[in-house]
């Protein structure tokens, strides 16, 4: 029985595996890949793999969770209903008899009569297993709280935005007034980030993500990428945190997009999804930490009025 169990399980990594690869594949077409991100910008923390398998399955998924999660939210899953299958991580620790290294020489360390020592030592390696999870729209019981996410968004504005993106960029950023269509840059000499001046709010935070995006990742000229890579990432990441915080998207094409991706091996093609995935994560917690501070800031002055006003009743109620 337990091999049965084990067979299936390997079956459906390998099944989920195959998948992913469908995936990687298929997502770069131009409506794919803009999906794609935004499923990415909706569940940031999850890892590009589990990004791909969400969108496979349930593309138009909002908030998912699994049974006992939704089950503590006293909702409960809809008899039926069929989950969305993911990886998740399940360390493997063993005790495995290994050469014995000297420190100070990096040999091996020997025995008195020559032969290499031997020690037992624990080896940890990655594994992962296949779980359910279900959205939101599977789901019935009593209504969710507003989101943290949601909140955060009603408090955003552009002054505040633009401050915060300022404070994460590992760069200066400034404004500049010029002709021409360039909407802005990410200068590699003198380290800084310059914004063309005039243009819409919505547009100005969107280059700004996308210019910190650059000098997140492409600042390193020993390991320079092709033009094309470093725009497709850049755009990518700032789509994503865009979307996250309810920043205007539509116009975001990736008509570019196809051309770039048929001239990438797989290889290429998964290194730049995690890029693009890990960095718009980074980026998003960031502003995210931000944000709340300055929410739990804005709170200070209510709550200091309330007890007050309780401090005051209480005065007046000892009279």
């Amino acid at each position: 029985m337990e091999q049965h169990q084990k067979q299936t399980k390997d079956e459906k990594i390998k099944e989920l595996t195959e998948k992913l690869e469908e995936g990687i594949k298929s997502v770069f077409a131009s409506s794919k890949y803009r999906e794609y991100l935004t499923v990415m910008s909706k569940f940031h923390s999850y890892s590009f793999n589990n990004s791909i398998l969400i969108l496979m399955q349930k593309p138009d998924a909002r908030y998912v969770a699994g049974y006992r999660t939704w089950e503590s939210l006293n909702r409960h899953v809809r008899k039926g209903e069929k989950g969305i299958t993911i990886l998740a991580p399940n360390p493997h620790r063993l005790m495995k008899e290994v050469t014995v290294i000297n420190p100070e020489t990096g040999q091996p360390k020997l025995d008195a009569d020559g032969k290499p020592m031997m020690e037992q030592k624990q080896i940890s390696y990655a594994s992962f297993r296949p779980i359910t999870i279900f959205d939101v729209s599977q789901t019935e019981g009593e209504p969710l709280p507003e989101l943290v996410t949601e909140l955060k968004k009603k408090a955003l504005n552009y002054p505040l935005l633009m401050n915060i993106i300022k404070s994460t960029s590992p760069v200066p950023i400034r404004f500049e007034s010029w002709e021409g269509l360039a909407k802005g840059y990410y200068n590699r000499t003198s380290d800084e980030i310059v914004i063309k001046d005039g243009m819409s709010e919505s547009q100005t935070l969107k280059t700004a993500l996308h210019e910190t995006a650059h000098s997140i990742l492409h600042a390193d000229k020993k390991n320079p990428k092709d033009p094309a890579t470093k725009e497709i990432e850049a755009e990518s990441v700032a789509f994503i945190v865009c979307n996250h915080f309810g920043i205007d998207t539509s116009d975001y094409s990736f008509a570019y997009l196809a051309s770039w991706s048929s001239s990438k091996e797989l290889p290429e093609l998964r290194a730049s999804l995690k890029t693009i995935q890990t960095t718009a994560h980074d980026l998003i917690d960031r502003m995210d930490e931000q944000i709340q501070r300055h929410m739990e800031i804005q709170r200070q002055p209510e709550t200091i009025g309330t007890e007050i006003q309780n401090t005051q009743e209480i005065h007046h109620s000892r009279r």
